[in-house]
C-alpha cells in the first residue's frame, strides 16, 4: 500500500458527445489532480479521488469551449471544479476492474461506474514506481444539470450521452513527500 498521485504529464481525461447525431465531438480537461491509496496486490482496497478544473475544458474550438463553460453546460464561474470519489473497486477479470464512485458536476452528485484496465507496472529509480490504467464509461449530462436542449431539423444538437475516457499513470509518492504533506 502507498500514497499515489496521477502523473499530470501522463494523465488524460477526455470526453466525447455526438453533434446532430452524426459527428463525434471530442475534448479534454487540461487540469486534473488525482490521488489515491493504492494497493497494487489488493485493488479492491484502493481508493481514488480526482478534481478537475472545469474552466480547463478544451475541444479545439474556442467558441465551443466558451459555450461549454457557460450556464447551459459547466457554469464554471459558479462551479470551478468537478470531483470524483471512488466508493468500490471490484475485479472483473485479469487486469480488469469495475470502478464505482460519486461524480459531482455543477453540485449534482451521481454514482458512476467505469470499466478499468491495468496497462502495466514499471519501477525505475529515476522515474519512480508507476502503474498505468485506462478507464471508460458513460454519463447522461442532464443528470448533472446540463440541460441544454436544442434540435435542428429533428436532431439533437448535443447528445445527452457523454462518453468518458481516462488514461493515466499513477506514481508512488516517496516517503519524504508523504511525510512532508502530513505535517502541512
Amino acid at each position: 500500500m502507498g500514497i499515489w498521485k496521477f502523473d499530470p504529464y501522463h494523465t488524460q481525461v477526455e470526453f466525447s458527445a455526438k453533434h446532430l447525431g452524426m459527428m463525434t465531438v471530442r475534448g479534454h480537461f487540461a487540469e486534473v489532480t488525482a490521488t489515491g491509496d493504492i494497493y497494487p496486490e489488493q485493488p479492491e482496497r484502493s481508493t481514488i479521488e480526482a478534481t478537475i478544473n472545469t474552466a480547463s475544458i478544451r475541444t479545439n474550438n474556442e467558441q465551443r469551449d466558451k459555450d461549454l463553460r457557460a450556464s447551459n453546460f459547466l457554469e464554471v464561474e459558479k462551479f470551478p471544479t468537478m470531483t470524483f470519489k471512488s466508493t468500490k473497486i471490484e475485479a472483473a477479470g485479469p487486469e480488469l476492474y469495475t470502478l464505482t464512485g460519486d461524480l459531482t458536476i455543477k453540485g449534482n452528485t451521481r454514482p458512476v461506474t467505469l470499466k478499468v484496465v491495468k496497462y502495466g507496472e514499471f519501477n525505475d529509480p529515476n522515474m519512480g514506481h508507476r502503474i498505468g490504467y485506462a478507464a471508460e464509461g458513460e454519463i447522461n449530462r442532464k443528470e448533472f444539470g446540463m440541460t441544454f436542449e436544442m434540435m435542428l431539423d429533428g436532431k439533437w444538437i448535443v447528445s445527452n450521452e457523454i462518453q468518458i475516457n481516462i488514461e493515466g499513470e499513477l506514481i508512488e509518492a516517496k516517503e519524504s513527500e508523504t511525510a512532508g504533506s502530513a505535517s502541512s
